[in-house]
């Protein structure tokens, strides 16, 4: 072997598989609200990946050219009904393109709810996202990020997620053993793409709901995770698509945290398109669709001069 191929062939094996900077899991030690099953997770790749049954969760960072960085980072929550994750279409798909407008970007692997792995399983992957802001907050300076501008994005019962985030943060415990808890949680500004908000019918996408909840959850239950009902004065400004035509999870859902924000006067803005049904993600195929990633690009540099 020549010096040249030798040095090519040692270069490619530095390069990262999966194209990610870093991939972190959320727990050092105990996960916490973990259940020992024996089970593995699951990994099917057709023409999306899509993971199951998380057993560690995770976030992998991917790092925008420094020349290009905003300073902004998202935490992005691929969606799949609480059942699975859609982890490329609406989890690195997406990492790309925020690094593609010099925004760092996080996709976060959470539990899922219905795979009997974890105890009290309605809190975990509100318990992972919380982790999550804490883990990238406290990484801030490592990644070249501004501590106080970063967002979370949900799609669809990944957008649930992220709103919940958004509704139910606190600043950190300071008395915490952990440094990582002692770091605020809440973020600084939401994503919200076709989300789940309610869990109230008639508006609900009972699928989210039930995964999450069960099939016959307590008033109080539903209450506390229809976020168009907890919307607190300091829950951050917020960037909505929807598609008006969505049969799977109804625009109201947005509409409805939409208004919330809006009677407590915090910063939203709201775009529903006439097509796209549900799951659009990027809509590459189709330029009306994709037109959201130049309002969210606009959007972003707005809300990047706020702070």
């Amino acid at each position: 072997m020549s010096k040249f191929t030798f040095a090519i062939t040692m270069l490619l094996i530095s390069l990262p598989i999966y194209g990610q900077d870093y991939r972190l899991p959320l727990y050092t030690g105990t996960i916490p609200n973990s259940r020992e099953t024996g089970q593995k997770e699951k990994i099917e790749k057709t023409d999306i990946i899509v993971v199951s049954n998380v057993q560690v969760p995770d976030i992998s960072v991917y790092l925008p050219a420094r020349k290009y960085a905003t300073g902004q980072a998202v935490i992005i929550c691929p969606g799949g009904g609480y059942w699975i994750l859609a982890y490329d279409y609406e989890g690195t798909d997406i990492a790309r393109y925020l690094n593609s407008i010099g925004v760092a970007a996080i996709v976060l692997k959470y539990r899922l709810p219905t795979y009997g792995n974890c105890t009290d399983c309605y809190k975990v992957p509100l318990m992972d996202a919380q982790r999550a802001m804490r883990l990238v907050r406290s990484h801030a300076k490592e990644w070249s990020i501004d501590p106080g501008k970063i967002g979370i994005m949900g799609f669809s019962a990944g957008g649930h997620l992220a709103s919940t985030l958004g509704t139910h943060f606190d600043y950190g415990n300071p008395a915490a053993a952990d440094s990582v808890e002692k770091v605020s949680c809440r973020p600084d500004f939401m994503i919200l793409m076709y989300p789940v908000i309610s869990f109230t019918d008639p508006s609900t996408h009972t699928g989210s709901r039930d995964a999450l909840l069960g099939k016959d959850p307590a008033p109080e239950m539903i209450k506390y995770f229809s976020n168009e009902l907890q919307v607190r004065d300091d829950t951050p400004p917020a960037f909505f698509v929807h598609a008006d035509n969505d049969t799977g999870v109804p625009v109201e859902n947005s509409l409805l945290m939409y208004k919330a924000m809006r009677a407590k006067k915090i910063p939203a803005e709201l775009h529903i398109i006439s097509e796209g049904e549900h799951g659009f993600g990027l809509g590459t195929n189709n330029e009306h669709i994709n037109a959201w990633t130049s309002d969210l690009k606009l959007w972003m540099r707005w809300i990047n001069g706020r702070k």
